[in-house]
């Protein structure tokens, strides 16, 4: 188990290096062999050469590729210094540079909204995991009942209906309409209750997609699952019906839905952007997406690498339960 615990941090820090160098070569070469300078996205169109040539230096973009790919991954680890003009600026660790538009450091604006994303990411993600997985068990224990009918009927509403329609819906009806929920941020330090009824409507509405998606591929899973020999035999064995579903049945339908849920991590930042929009929640979906129409790229650049972070990370805690929920995988 060590060895292959090793074996998928060295991965992890492989799979860093590359992201940070192709999202170097997005946001910093790629410009530049089109024609558009990072320089003037900073200082505007109207600038003259005599700033252009100031921001260039401050930003170390007169410097060769090699060096400004090593003061990128040197600013993210250990800090970077910005002189030019007589002015020297330090931005600590991790230092994503600064916004072309609020000329502030990145870390501090993207550390301020995480939490916010983070309560909604995972907050959303219990509710579609449990209440997803378990509609697709009773569903495929209830072959052609109408539970089972009606529960598919959801999951299909559900994957069909974007989240933007769900999440204004929601908000007419149980806010607007009933008066039960407001949606808005309020930080876990400040109340607990006021933080969970705050995100009630944005779990849901968000939750309402994957437990569908999730509902769909449990039912699918179990049902080949419960036809396999050696269900059969627990079955004849004389074991009950609770230990065959939730010793034998369910190990191996939760393998192929470990599987997705390290793959909607990454496309958690595309659901949050609508979620937290349609709901004015100040996280990093809004930030991000001030930030495309501003072509603001330090903060795009921000986000992506902490959206990368969070994927990896997700994905090899996934790695490691695919180790706890079957044996052989731990010597692959």
């Amino acid at each position: 188990m060590l060895a292959y615990l090793i074996r998928r941090l060295f991965a992890v820090v492989v799979m860093l290096v590359v992201i940070m160098l192709v999202v170097f070569g997005i946001f910093f070469l790629i410009p530049k062999w089109t024609g558009v300078d990072p320089a003037t996205m900073y200082v505007g169109k109207q600038s003259d050469q005599a700033a252009l040539d100031a921001v260039r230096e401050k930003l170390q973009l007169d410097q060769p590729i090699f060096v400004q790919i090593w003061d990128f991954f040197k600013g993210i680890v250990a800090g970077r210094t910005y002189s030019g003009g007589g002015e020297v600026t330090h931005c600590a660790a991790p230092c994503f540079g600064y916004s072309f538009r609020s000329e502030q450091a990145i870390w501090p604006q993207l550390t301020d909204r995480l939490p916010v994303t983070v309560s909604l990411a995972v907050g959303a993600a219990v509710l579609w995991v449990v209440f997803g997985v378990a509609a697709g068990v009773l569903s495929a224990l209830k072959r052609g009942s109408v539970w089972d009918r009606g529960a598919m009927l959801v999951a299909l509403s559900g994957v069909s209906l974007p989240i933007y329609f769900t999440g204004m819906l929601a908000a007419a009806i149980f806010h607007f309409g009933l008066g039960w929920f407001d949606p808005k941020y309020v930080p876990i330090e400040e109340s607990v209750t006021g933080w969970a009824g705050g995100l009630i409507l944005p779990w849901v509405t968000l939750a309402f997609l994957y437990a569908a998606m999730y509902a769909r591929i449990t039912r699918a899973t179990m049902l080949d699952v419960l036809g396999e020999d050696y269900i059969r035999t627990a079955r004849a064995k004389g074991l009950t019906e609770t230990k065959v579903i939730g010793k034998h049945a369910m190990r191996s339908t939760m393998t192929p839905i470990l599987t997705m849920l390290g793959m909607d991590l990454g496309a958690m930042i595309g659901g949050a952007i609508l979620t937290e929009t349609t709901y004015s929640l100040p996280g990093l979906g809004q930030a991000v997406l001030k930030a495309i129409n501003e072509r603001d790229l330090p903060v795009i650049t921000g986000v992506v690498l902490i959206t990368s972070l969070a994927v990896i990370l997700a994905n090899l805690l996934v790695d490691l339960l695919y180790a706890a929920i079957d044996p052989r995988v731990r010597l692959a």
